[in-house]
């Protein structure tokens, strides 16, 4: 670590050192999804230099952290959630020496790095996994991964009934060096992906180094995959989800391979190894869980630090439903001495400049095509955006943004099917899009080739015409842009404190409005959103930002603000 970041991360030590200060009880972390980001290399996938060369952007966006997606060695099945090795940088995204120089130079400018860990699975070209399809049942080669017996007569039948979060079937038969059907395998996910059996004290042990090698590196914590899915209830008993249930498991029903309670072991575990370490490293929860109460079992004292607020996210346009979910979050996360945290987009959901204009279901994972029921309305989506962004970043706790959310980017609908990658799109026989449509590489430049992401003019995916309107140098110094209101959002939160203050909610306003006042050491800050169909008369007071520009003391519809009402 260099000697500038060194002294630029330590002027918070002495604030970390107190209880309950820790940097990522408020932190804003922006999500960078590494090859849609920035291609320095001009391979038209972005890149780890391509991540370095923007760092300065993030500064002046004003986010404390990033999270990366995964960079490691990997056959890109899954876009790089099939990892083949977890020690070392894919060449598509650069060397180990390119993620330390990106990694001292985000330290220099005061920003945290979290990496994703992908624990449920690895890739099909992990050597443990190779090594197992080398070596007979029974073996500790195949000890490793969810090795099985087929049932029927010859073993022709798979385990269980259980589906790919991808669509058809997640076991997958092998074939014996001698060309004779084998044994089967289980993978939750792509036929590429096998699932661990973290029953193993090998995985275990295995999992902790991986933690080391990168906590070494100076990884300020880990964002991790699939969070709930380690562990599976014995035996295995068959289970089909719901028609209409999300595939990451977010509903009510009892699955057998989501939140199982052996999980929390595991995390314990990781808890005491980060504790190892200086400078308050975090563990944060991807897990699906139908309710707030238990997300934050995950967040308890001696496992993870952080839970992706799905309930949340998930939440509709609507101001009774938002007040209840924030209301659930700020009793359930506390009451086991964690932040809340907030989230609106990532890089497996709908982006929300669309999906909250959506008029039809859309279960997560399933995306939004040219034929999807429902189609957004574009300025509709965007207005309860910037809305919903403003009333998110209002709120005491920690919040995430995904990369291109502060220029506005709506979710690409109209994507050919002949550039579709994700696996989704496939094993549904292209009954589902999937999320193709929120990973387009983002566009920098109005005027550059691939506006700005890669020098070259190439795009993994193909970026929409329309998106030069929305590209950075467009909204750079422009006042009613998306990216000036993060801007300004996150340096007014910032200055007051937000995101350690206490809540208190204000009525009197209506069932479609969103009221409440922020209490904070640096000031008060009163939040009100319209989600209604009428112009809401407002409290004297300041207006400190805006998600639309307004006259008068009328607040528009879709639109949300922040006052200083002292």
């Amino acid at each position: 670590m260099t000697s500038t970041t060194t002294s630029v991360l330590s002027s918070t030590a002495a604030e970390s050192d107190r209880p309950g200060s820790e940097w990522w009880r408020t932190a804003v972390i922006y999500q960078i999804y590494p090859r849609s980001f920035a291609d320095a290399s001009g391979d038209g996938i972005g890149d780890l230099r391509g991540i370095t060369s923007r760092l300065d952007d993030l500064v002046s966006l004003g986010v404390d952290a990033v999270w990366l997606s995964p960079f490691y060695r990997s056959p890109q099945h899954d876009a790089g959630y099939d990892v083949a090795d977890y020690r070392d940088v894919d060449p598509l995204f650069g060397t180990l020496a390119d993620f330390d120089e990106m990694l001292a130079q985000a330290h220099a400018r005061g920003i945290r790095v979290i990496v994703d860990l992908v624990p449920n699975h690895s890739s099909d070209q992990h050597e443990w996994f190779q090594a197992a399809l080398a070596a007979e049942p029974g073996s500790p080669e195949r000890a490793r991964y969810m090795f099985r017996d087929g049932k029927g007569e010859n073993g022709e039948l798979p385990p269980n009934n259980w589906e790919s979060v991808f669509g058809g079937p997640a076991w997958t038969r092998t074939t014996d060096p001698d060309g004779t059907p084998g044994q089967w395998y289980l993978h939750l996910f792509d036929v590429s992906q096998p699932d661990f059996d973290w029953s193993n004290p090998e995985v275990q042990e295995e999992f902790r180094s991986i933690l080391r090698f990168w906590l070494d590196r100076g990884v300020d914590g880990f964002r991790v995959d699939v969070a709930h899915g380690l562990v599976k209830t014995d035996g295995l008993p068959d289970h089909l989800p719901s028609v209409d249930a999300d595939s990451m498991g977010g509903g009510e029903e009892d699955v057998p391979y989501w939140g199982q309670d052996g999980v929390h072991e595991i995390y314990r575990d990781w808890n005491r190894v980060l504790a190892e370490y200086d400078g308050d490293r975090a563990l944060c929860a991807e897990a699906w869980l139908p309710t707030v109460d238990k997300t934050a079992l995950w967040v308890r004292p001696d496992e993870m630090h952080q839970a992706f607020n799905f309930p949340y996210l998930m939440t509709e346009w609507n101001a009774p439903a938002i007040r209840t979910v924030i209301a659930e979050s700020l009793r359930a996360f506390p009451a086991v001495g964690a932040p809340a945290t907030w989230v609106l987009s990532n890089h497996d959901v709908v982006r929300h400049a669309s999906r909250l204009a959506l008029t039809a279901e859309n279960p997560q994972g399933h995306g939004i095509g040219p034929d999807s029921p429902g189609q957004p309305i574009p300025e509709v989506g965007l207005r309860r955006a910037r809305a919903a962004t403003t009333v998110m970043l209002a709120l005491p706790g920690s919040a995430y943004l995904y990369q291109g959310e502060e220029l506005g980017l709506p979710e690409v609908i109209q994507l050919p099917d002949d550039v579709r990658q994700d696996p989704t799109w496939f094993r549904t026989n292209r009954e589902r899009y999937g999320r193709d449509g929120c990973r387009v590489p983002i566009p920098w430049t109005s005027d550059a080739p691939a506006y700005g992401f890669s020098p070259s003019g190439e795009s993994w995916l193909p970026q929409p015409a329309e998106w030069a309107d929305l590209a950075r140098s467009s909204q750079e110094d422009d006042p009613e842009s998306t990216l000036w209101l993060y801007r300004t959002l996150l340096a007014t939160r910032r200055a007051h404190g937000l995101g350690s203050g206490r809540l208190e909610w204000l009525d009197g306003y209506g069932d479609d409005v969103l009221a409440f006042r922020v209490h904070a050491d640096d000031g008060e800050v009163t939040v009100i959103a319209n989600a209604g169909q009428a112009p809401v008369t407002l409290p004297a007071g300041t207006v400190l930002v805006a998600s639309e520009r307004f006259e008068g003391g009328e607040l528009p519809v879709d639109t949300a603000v922040w006052l200083s009402t002292r």
